[in-house]
């Protein structure tokens, strides 16, 4: 599993011309399913982006020491099955190492959920649609997360 984490000021995902989902100051994820995801690897992915230490604490200044669920943000999750893709040979990518549409589709639901159960606002994005994301990035700040459990021993 990969999530792209942006820290926002604002996000939205937009499908045919209407808004399905907006955010105020929180986080934007983009998320990849790979063929091996388990729920382990959602259970992990939750709990890292809840969690991490994102947001500055209006005492420290610039330092990180908040997280999402401290500070009451909000959480936009988006599909990206092409966050999986493999440009080292040839000039187009290859998506072997994305999940199949109706796996991945159910483990995204199963993430969104997770992310929900933590009682911040979550919108989501359709999956499978062509969605127009609209980021405003603060900082900027950008990170790549990844959990293989059939890969990488926790």
């Amino acid at each position: 599993m990969r999530v792209i984490v942006q820290r926002v000021k604002l996000s939205q995902v937009t499908v045919n011309g209407e808004v399905i989902g907006k955010i105020g100051r929180g986080l934007n994820l983009l998320v990849g399913i790979a063929d091996t995801d388990t729920d382990a690897e959602l259970d992990w992915m939750a709990r890292k982006c809840l969690e991490l230490r994102l947001f500055p604490d209006e005492k420290d200044g610039d330092r990180w020491q908040k997280s999402v669920q401290e500070i009451g943000g909000e959480l936009l999750v988006v599909s990206q099955f092409t966050l999986y893709g493999n440009c080292r040979k040839g000039r187009r990518p290859s998506f072997d190492r994305s999940a199949n549409p109706s796996q991945a589709e159910e483990l995204y639901k199963s993430f969104v959920a997770k992310l929900q159960n933590s009682g911040l606002r979550v919108e989501a994005g359709k999956f499978g649609a062509m969605m127009q994301v609209s980021i405003e990035n603060d900082g900027p700040v950008t990170l790549i997360l990844e959990k293989e459990f059939q890969t990488i021993n926790q």
